[in-house]
């Protein structure tokens, strides 16, 4: 009885929006359909929508007929134009936060607005929709059970190779978000750090008309797009973990007691940092780790 009273308060506050909010709320990726019907009810009612780029989101708003007053709000004035907007929050104003596509603060302006508005006490309500990293990994066919989600690729080769390196015998499939323009050489990078047989998938346009999602080994996939010649759209790369062979043995068979005491010998560390290490290596939480450490040593 408790339960179905909380579920009918709960729908109950859903027919329309509270006082003073900044909203947060994902836009389609590409698809006009793929929105929510809390999203279009939200930018109804709001006082204000601050976008990435009000003409990207007037064809939304045209599209279903939302005539809500707009505002920019990008990675150009956010500093400025943060302040001005929780002053808006806390004289009454309902604003809510779009970027061009997906959830805001996801590789998008909106970070420094939604920490500001929690510093000044202003509530702040997610209005969940389109991710465009999250649709690619369901969709890879890699392992979803442990992921890692690092937005944009560094631009310079060097940082790049750099971070590719770091997660080479990471347990998780890895997801990042790559410009077109620089995928041909990511890939080259992919294939000289990680290697020929790495398995990768490039998800291309995701949602949009030419959807398109590449699966296979890295060099394969790398030899592939460079026939196409240019590569145009948005890009997710998913990168899988290595296979069983390719893991140090360290990683996939020593007990997490015996590879913190070799961290602990080789690197000069002490416990905490060896557990963190070995945790990383894994792909498991710090505290689980600990668990094993106490249980095994």
């Amino acid at each position: 009885m408790l339960e179905e009273k909380r579920n009918g308060d709960s729908a109950e506050r859903g027919t329309t929006i509270a006082g003073p909010s900044l909203y947060l709320v994902a836009t389609p990726i590409g698809n006009l359909e793929d929105i929510t019907l809390r999203a279009l009810r939200v930018l109804k009612e709001v006082d204000l929508i601050a976008c990435e780029d009000t003409r990207q989101t007037l064809k939304l708003l045209s599209h279903y007929g939302i005539k809500t007053r707009t505002v920019s709000y990008h990675e150009h004035n956010e500093m400025t134009k943060a302040a001005e907007l929780v002053v808006d929050l806390e004289g009454g104003a309902r604003i809510a936060l779009v970027t061009d596509a997906g959830m805001p603060g996801i590789s998008d302006p909106g970070f420094r607005l939604i920490a500001l508005a929690i510093r000044h006490h202003v509530p702040v309500v997610p209005i969940p929709g389109a991710s465009a990293f999250l649709a690619a990994l369901v969709a890879s066919g890699l392992p979803t059970d442990s992921f890692h989600f690092s937005g944009f690729l560094p631009a310079k080769a060097g940082q790049r190779r750099k971070l590719l390196e770091s997660v080479k015998d990471s347990p998780r499939t890895q997801v990042f978000y790559e410009a077109p323009h620089r995928l041909l050489e990511t890939l080259a990078d992919v294939v000289e750090v990680l290697g020929n047989g790495r398995h990768v998938v490039v998800a291309r346009e995701v949602t949009k008309i030419h959807e398109e999602f590449l699966r296979g080994r890295a060099k394969e996939i790398l030899d592939q797009l460079k026939a196409r010649g240019e590569v145009k759209g948005e890009i997710t790369l998913l990168i899988a973990k290595p296979e069983t062979q390719d893991l140090r043995p360290e990683i996939s068979t020593v007990s997490v007691a015996k590879r913190v005491r070799e961290i602990m010998a080789e690197e000069k560390a002490d416990e905490k940092a060896a557990l963190k290490k070995v945790a990383k290596e894994r792909g498991i939480g710090k505290s689980e780790a600990y668990r094993e450490w106490q249980r095994d040593k």
